[in-house]
This record gives C-alpha cells, structure tokens and sequence, in this order.
C-alpha cells in the first residue's frame, strides 16, 4: 500500500536529512538490519538478546516512551520518492512509500524495533530520521560516530533520579534509603556514600549505586517490572528468595529501613576498625558491602524464624563470623577476600559459616 509522511528538512555538514514520525507497525514492515556478521556490507553489530527483551518488556509501562529517533538509510526508488509539501506550512516534503517493501535499512535503532516487534502491545508513533542515499562509507560513518560518541550515565546518578519519581519502586525505595542512611548524623552510614558516584570527601568509599543495587536484590527480581505492575495498580506477588520484598509490598519502607539500621549498626560495632578504615579494609567497599548484603539473606532467615531482627541478634551473628575469621587467620581485606564475584562469594560464606553448622542453611 502506498502511504505518505511529512518531513522536515534538516541541513547539517554531513549533508540533507529529514525528519518526521511513522507508525511503529509501518517502521517495522518497510525497514531492515544488516549485521556485519552476515554481510560485508553491513554496518550494524549483533543483536543482544537481553536488551531486546528488556525494550520488549519496557514497552508494558504504561509511560513507555521513545523520544530518540530510528535512523534510517534509504535509496529513493521509483516507489520511495520525496516531493515538495505545498499543502502543509508544519512540513517541507512529503515521503511517499510502498509498505509492501523492505527499503529502509536501520543505522541506528535495531533493538529498539526489534523490542517493539516482540511486545506488538506498542501501537503508537516513532520519530525516524531519513537519510537518502548514502554510500556504504556514509551509513559506516554514521553508525560508528552515533555510538562511539555515546557516554554512559553513572548508575548512581540514574538511581538518584529515581527521587524524583511520585510512583513506588523498588529503586525508589532502595534510592530513598540511601539518601536517609547517607544524610542521618546517627546512620553507620552518614556521609560514606559517593552520592550521584561523586567522592567529595575522604570518607565516601562506597557509590550511591552500589547501595542501591546489591540492596534492591534484596527486594526484587525484576524491579523494573515491579514499576510496571504499580503503575498499572496490579499486585506484586510475594518471594521468599527476596527477603526485604514482604516489607515493600505492604509499603512498609520504614521497617527495610531500620532492618538496615540495626544490622549495620552491628557490623560497625563488632568490625568496628574494619569499618572506619577503609584504606586498609574492604567493609565499605563494593565486594565487602556485597558479601554483607549477602550474609544478610542468611542472617535473615534466622532471625525471622526466631522473630529477631534486632541490633543484638544481628551482633550475636557476626560475633560468631568474627570468631571464623580468626580461626581460618583471615582478615577484611582485599589479599583474603579480592574484587570480584569470587571475593564476594568468599566472603560471604566465610561470614555465615556457623550458621552451617547449626544446620540454619
């Protein structure tokens, strides 16, 4: 079927491009991806599956929005044709096109389309920018300078924005508690924490983003479609794997809070020079604050089958770690326990030992 879009003409050193909007069904029926992979002549990469099923599951958000713009190469045929738009004062030409036709070929955007195609829920517009007739050296150019010139946005500043959200969210909630901890003169945490990943004094070891990452895991498997259900007023099933999840569910923010509080407040009173000094200790560095927040799973269980989640229950346990760490001749620093999943894994363990041995885990 022959269908038509307006366009407005943008002029740039690269040369003429046009801009306008295309119903994304109709985006998907006329466009293309060659992959370098198949093709000599492709410019795009491989396709990644993960992203394309989070775009996919994106797409369920009832606020689900897609302001960037599809950029597309196209070779003006006899169908695909521009003309001079002398009946509409909001555009400069119209682009007419056969939807019939695969002619589009996407610089950027594939997993986004691909996203969208998987989901079929998104039945709206999506801004595109038309290229005409550029030559393989051209569409190499534009693909490699759109992505090579992308900077990534700190964690920690993505999760600080989620402040600013009116709807609960497990990232919300983890963001807002960091803040708190960070802020509260009597928090083990006051003023350790890189707020928005920046360091502005000596004492800050542990980002923003770390914090709210390993303590979200203790909240949620999929925040993003815990956000998703909120918004649509649907109810969050509980997950026992997920042991700060009852509390959220039932909008009890303020008891993760205090879980926090007393069970922080007793690694600083039973680590209490591992915790101040972290030049030498690992404790508020991301694979020490991991593996506590990990040992807090296990701590967890225990404490609420015994329906203690108090300071002194908490102190009780890590009493007991510390007792292993002195047997085994280990200490809290990065030569026993180094930077990464096995440093965490370690130290986890290590830490919740004697659990095992009173048959709790």
């Amino acid at each position: 079927m022959i269908k038509h879009i307006n366009v407005i003409e943008v002029n740039q050193p690269i040369g003429t491009f046009y801009i306008g909007k295309i119903p994304a069904h109709d985006l998907i029926k006329i466009s293309q991806t060659i992959r370098r992979s198949n093709s000599a002549d492709g410019v795009q990469r491989d396709l990644k599956e993960a992203r394309v099923n989070s775009i996919a599951q994106y797409c369920n958000d009832p606020d689900a929005t897609f302001p960037t713009p599809i950029i597309l190469s196209v070779k003006t045929t006899a169908t695909e044709k521009l003309s001079k738009d002398a009946n509409n004062c909001l555009s400069d030409y119209v682009f007419e096109y056969d939807d019939a036709n695969k002619f589009a070929e996407i610089l950027d955007g594939q997993h986004r389309i691909e996203g969208i195609e998987r989901n079929k829920s998104f039945v709206y517009d999506l801004v595109v920018v038309i290229m005409f007739d550029l030559t393989k050296e051209e569409q190499a150019y534009v693909f490699s300078t759109i992505n090579s010139n992308q900077v990534k946005v700190d964690k920690s500043t993505i999760y600080d924005l989620f402040g600013l959200f009116e709807t609960r969210s497990p990232y919300k909630t983890c963001h807002e508690i960091a803040r708190i901890m960070n802020s509260d003169i009597e928090s083990p945490f006051h003023n350790r924490l890189k707020m928005l990943g920046k360091k502005t004094e000596a004492s800050q070891t542990l980002a923003q983003g770390a914090f709210v990452t390993y303590l979200v895991e203790l909240i949620s498997k999929d925040p993003k479609e815990d956000a998703i259900l909120i918004k649509k007023n649907a109810a969050l099933e509980d997950d026992l794997k997920f042991p700060l999840r009852r509390y959220f569910i039932n909008n009890k923010d303020e008891i993760i809070l205090k879980i926090l509080y007393n069970y922080f407040n007793a690694v600083s009173e039973v680590f209490p020079n591992e915790w101040v000094n972290s030049e030498k200790y690992i404790l508020l560095k991301t694979t020490g604050f991991a593996a506590l927040m990990t040992a807090l799973k296990a701590f967890f269980k225990v404490g609420f089958q015994e329906k203690k989640l108090t300071q002194e229950f908490f102190k009780n346990q890590l009493d007991k770690s510390k007792i292993t760490l002195s047997k085994k001749h280990m200490q809290l620093t990065s030569e026993y326990f180094p930077s990464n999943s096995a440093g965490v894994n370690k130290m986890s363990q290590v830490l919740t030992e004697h659990l095992s041995s009173q048959g709790n885990i």
